[in-house]
């Protein structure tokens, strides 16, 4: 019955049947060469049978859900190169002694598990060790995935860098469960932040795009913006009364606009009388920045005469008249058409100064190598995979 004259086969008789007895790792090497008649069965599922539906995975190659002798052989002849001696299989048990491992990158794959997990000094590693690889890698600064978080760094500004540019360009997961940047990333980081410093810098050269400089130039075309579709209100209301006098009465809030508000504790910006005009309409009237205006509006209108009135009209005005007002809006207009040409990019959402900071400091050349020095651990973690498979044969197979 033995069809390798090179090994002795022990045959035991259960029922009538007779049936191979494991006795070492000899048997379990020579078993491709036992004539498969002498199996008691050429193939076993997946699932809904007493056996750990992981490990059963792992021998189930071609994921048919069934398990055939080809696969298992491959399993016997994987596991015999990962052990000094196959037999150790036939004890079972659910952890491997390292000094049991032959082959060395599922030893350093075991010894890496081991000291992420605080166990520099274990003899053996176990299923609970490998079942979970978030834990294992929670604690680690590099894991081999080309991932790199905050953590990484030993620099607490370069922590900072990493976690200003996952904030704005978008997570990618680290092994350790954790947001983190890679490579890509970086790149477009600052590929963008190039290209949105390189706008900046032509506004910034050219007083006609941004006469009170960059930050300023902003701010008043922010106040200009807030209330630019009241003081049109305003100004049209009084070129009407200007066509016919007798508008006036009509363009001006009436009694009973206040009469919703009157019996309430009014505060100064209530949404009840934001509606009205921003000031009295009269022929001809300027608006006046301050005294007898909405109350509502007041903020946004001493905002203006801040902002944009005093920098571009000069500073003393009381009152804005229409032709001021078309000034001021000519003034800012090549500044607004400029913005419209920003770049589109998530750097933006970063103030300009530290995205600069960034760009200067050196920090994208650091955090690539320590991607680099992340991803040239691939192979090593790569093996976690290895590790916790030869714990499950050893465990089940």
């Amino acid at each position: 019955m033995n069809s390798n004259p090179s090994h002795v086969w022990k045959f035991f008789r259960v029922g009538g049947v007779d049936q191979v007895t494991f006795r070492d790792g000899a048997d379990l090497v020579n078993l491709d060469q036992l004539d498969q008649k002498l199996w008691m069965t050429l193939a076993v599922p997946t699932r809904g049978v007493e056996f750990d539906p992981k490990t059963a995975d792992l021998i189930d190659t071609d994921k048919d859900g069934r398990i055939r002798p080809p696969e298992l052989l491959a399993a016997l002849k994987w596991a015999n190169a990962a052990l000094k001696d196959p037999g150790d299989l036939l004890r079972g048990g659910d952890s491997v002694s390292l000094a049991a491992i032959a082959d060395p990158n599922i030893l350093a794959g075991a010894q890496r598990i081991l000291a992420s997990l605080g166990k520099t000094g274990a003899l053996a590693i176990s299923l609970a060790d490998v079942s979970d690889t978030v834990k294992i890698f929670a604690a680690t600064r590099f894991n081999g995935d080309g991932v790199v978080i905050a953590e990484t760094s030993d620099d607490a500004s370069d922590q900072q860098a990493i976690t200003d540019i996952i904030g704005v360009m978008g997570k990618v997961d680290d092994r350790s469960g954790k947001p983190g940047l890679n490579q890509a990333k970086l790149d477009l980081f600052f590929a963008e932040a190039q290209m949105l410093s390189d706008w900046a810098a032509k506004g910034e050269a050219d007083q006609t795009l941004t006469p009170l400089g960059l930050e300023n130039t902003t701010r008043a075309s922010a106040a200009i913006k807030a209330v630019k579709t009241k003081v049109d209100d305003y100004f049209g209301r009084c070129r009407l009364a200007a066509y016919d006098e007798r508008a006036a009465a009509v363009l001006n809030p009436e009694e009973e606009d206040y009469d919703a508000v009157t019996d309430k504790n009014l505060s100064i910006t209530a949404q009840e009388v934001a509606h009205l005009p921003l000031a009295k309409i009269a022929v001809g009237a300027p608006l006046p920045l301050a005294g007898a205006v909405n109350p509502a509006w007041a903020d946004a209108l001493n905002e203006l005469n801040a902002a944009a009135v005093a920098s571009l009209l000069g500073a003393g005005k009381t009152n804005l008249t229409e032709a001021d007002w078309a000034t001021l809006q000519t003034k800012i207009a090549p500044f607004d058409a400029w913005m419209t040409s920003k770049p589109p990019t998530p750097a933006a959402a970063l103030a300009l100064p530290r995205v600069r900071e960034l760009m200067q400091s050196g920090v994208q050349a650091r955090i690539a190598d320590l991607i680099k020095e992340d991803a040239a651990l691939e192979g090593e973690f790569n093996q976690f995979a290895a590790v916790e498979q030869l714990v499950r044969f050893q465990k089940d197979l």
